[in-house]
């Protein structure tokens, strides 16, 4: 029976994970982060689906204890967890699947920005989604740059490091 509470493989996924949070706290464009890439990685390659959504969160819990919650955080929560969902039955981070996340988390997170910030008419809403294109397109940027970064990395370091071991 094994005894170790993570195997050689979850402790590279967590290293990345918290690679990825680091990240968030270092200045960025707009949007250019790792939050959609830490959500479908984790989700994808935590065998133990408890621990594909909660290091991922904890990981930006801890991440925002420096760069401050806001009211909008609920939202970009939500969104993350649904993103983290979409990691747990996919079978590989791919283009589409990337993309599918970027626009969840871009609908959710604006939809929150509509509900706090704007006037609650179709007016407001189309106003609030079309100041925020400019930002899809650095979180579209950062998600693909981010997503193939951990796919491509956890691959090398899988092939290289972790085929013989566990």
């Amino acid at each position: 029976m094994n005894n170790k509470k993570f195997s050689n493989r979850e402790i590279v996924i967590l290293l990345f994970i918290v690679f990825a949070a680091i990240i968030r706290l270092i200045p960025h464009p707009p949007n250019f982060a790792p939050i959609t890439a830490m959500a479908l990685f984790g989700g994808l390659h935590f065998k133990n689906k408890k621990l594909a959504y909660a290091i991922p969160l904890l990981a930006m819990i801890v991440s925002d204890l420096f760069l401050g919650f806001y009211s909008i955080s609920i939202f970009v929560y939500t969104s993350f967890i649904a993103i983290t969902y979409i990691g747990t039955i996919i079978k590989n981070i791919n283009i589409s699947n990337i993309f599918l996340s970027s626009l969840l988390f871009f609908i959710i997170t604006n939809f929150g920005v509509w509900i706090l910030g704007y006037p609650m008419t179709i007016e407001g809403l189309l106003t609030c989604f079309t100041l925020a294109l400019p930002f899809f397109g650095y979180a579209l940027a950062g998600d693909l740059f981010f997503s193939l970064l951990f796919k491509y990395g956890f691959k090398t370091v899988e092939k290289k490091y972790l085929i013989h071991s566990n």
